[in-house]
This record gives C-alpha cells, structure tokens and sequence, in this order.
C-alpha cells in the first residue's frame, strides 16, 4: 500500500464575528486583501461586552466569517482594514496559528 504524506503549509486562521447587516462590508475587505475563501456561518449567538447576541427579536443577528491568511503580508492589509471597521460596528476578529492540509 503506498501512502501518501500529507504536506502541511503554516496559515493564519482569521475568525470575525460580526452583525449580520455589515457581511457584505466584511467580505468586501476580504475580497481586498485576496483571500482564498471563507466560510459564514449566519445567526450565530454568544455574549460579549455588548451583552447577549442572538438571531431572536430581542438580540440583534450576528455572523461567524472564518478564512485563512496565507502570509504575513496579507494578514497585516486583512488586519488594518478590519480594525476600523470593528471599531466602528462591533464585533471581533481572533488570529491563531493553523496549518493547511494541502490535498
């Protein structure tokens, strides 16, 4: 039997939560900086500083976006366009060290 071995390559894994009715601005940052894909989760729910966000008529709806960084560079352009618009209209972005199961 001839087994392969899986290559590996170091990413950064970038997750934002953010409400609902900004998701097209977020993806139009992620579109900027060229990311390869994401993946949304809509009508998420959680706590935060803000207090409870859920998708019911009393919280307000949030969204799960997850991709990944591919180099330092695209990070940095990924971070810097992001943090205002956090700033602005809430949410947040958590950055881990990942690897990519390249198939």
């Amino acid at each position: 039997m001839d087994l392969e071995i899986a290559v590996m390559q170091e990413v950064k894994k970038v997750e934002i939560v953010i409400d609902s009715s900004y998701i097209e601005d977020t993806l139009t940052i992620l579109e900027s900086v060229s990311v390869s894909g994401y993946t949304i989760i809509k009508d998420t729910s959680g706590k935060d500083e803000r207090g409870l966000s859920c998708p019911d008529i009393d919280c307000f709806s949030t969204s799960y976006v997850m991709t990944i960084c591919t180099n330092d560079k695209q990070l940095d352009n990924l971070v810097q366009k992001i943090t205002p618009a956090l700033k602005k209209l809430g949410g947040m972005c958590l950055v881990t060290d990942a690897k990519w199961v390249n198939h």
